[in-house]
């Protein structure tokens, strides 16, 4: 399977307004170690909608020069601009990524015509494998099943990540997809529901500060251990709902700062999570049990 388990959608660490490339190397470096079965760069976790294209290459290219062939590199490379989306993919490519992952066109809500041809110009203008990003929550467009379906036939076009936290649509394309189309959870908190249904993953914002544990957990999905899974998502489960409480990556770039993994900045128009949600992304760390080792900073002063 090209893509399985706990897959990061990796932030961006910056400092001073700059993509902080020593802090990235070392994180991307982190979560192979922590046994992370894939890595995902420069999606809206990576705060992409705010990086210039020299930045997101520049975001990918450091990606795979730290991962070194390790696990695979599914590199963010969707727009709403098809031509935009087609020149990202195709550097993508060049510069080794395994898998790119296309958001939805968000904003412009094209026709379900309008997104076959967006998603079939993409796939007919590069040579990688394509995984379809579907978030209506950020892009206002749901594809159905029917023309995920078309697209599937299609060699490139491989699989879904699957944001809609419509637990049907998992049994529904796993029906007319089949069993081998890759689906994975772009929802943490559903991820268990999801690998259930017949799911093969998860792309995670969870898994950027608990990289070991959301791997437990889906080598236990992985092997039909659900009562193992659920243990662990038990204990993850408040963590999952406070990186979700401000718009993310907000809140898990600052629970990455708690653990001494990177500064918390991050681009306007975001800002710095409100006191209350810094105390809820703190107390759900201690809850699942990350506060305890040597990552462990002042940053929750």
């Amino acid at each position: 399977m090209l893509i399985k388990g706990s897959n990061p959608a990796l932030i961006t660490p910056m400092r001073d307004g700059q993509v902080d490339e020593k802090a990235f190397l070392e994180f991307v470096d982190w979560q192979v170690k922590q046994g992370s079965h894939g890595l995902v760069p420069v999606g809206t976790t990576g705060e992409s909608p705010t990086l210039s294209h020299a930045e997101h290459e520049r975001v990918i290219a450091l990606c795979i020069e730290a991962n070194n062939g390790r696990v695979p590199v599914i590199a963010g490379t969707g727009s709403n601009n098809t031509q935009e989306a087609i020149s990202l993919t195709q550097h993508a490519q060049s510069a080794g990524a395994d898998v790119a992952l296309l958001v939805m066109p968000y904003y412009n809500k094209p026709t379900p015509e309008g997104l076959y041809a967006h998603f079939r110009k993409i796939h007919d203008e590069s040579d990688i494998p394509l995984i379809i990003y579907n978030i209506p929550g950020r892009s206002m467009v749901n594809m159905s099943v029917e023309t995920m379906a078309e697209l599937a036939e299609l060699p490139r076009i491989v699989g879904v990540k699957d944001s809609t936290a419509d637990l049907w649509r998992v049994s529904a394309q796993r029906h007319a997809m089949g069993p081998d189309f890759i689906q994975v959870s772009g929802e943490d908190a559903t991820a268990l529901a999801l690998m259930a249904h017949g799911g093969h993953g998860c792309i995670s914002v969870t898994a950027n500060v608990a990289p070991a544990l959301c791997s437990a957990f889906q080598e236990h999905c992985m092997a039909g251990d659900y009562a193992s899974a659920l243990a662990i998502q038990d204990k993850l489960y408040p963590l999952h709902e406070a990186l979700f409480l401000e718009a993310s990556p907000g809140p898990v770039k600052f629970a990455a700062s708690v653990l001494g993994l990177c500064a918390g900045e991050l681009r306007l128009p975001l800002v710095e999570p409100r006191e209350e949600t810094r105390a809820a992304v703190v107390a759900a760390l201690e809850f699942a049990g990350l506060l305890d080792g040597a990552k462990q900073t002042a940053a929750a002063e």
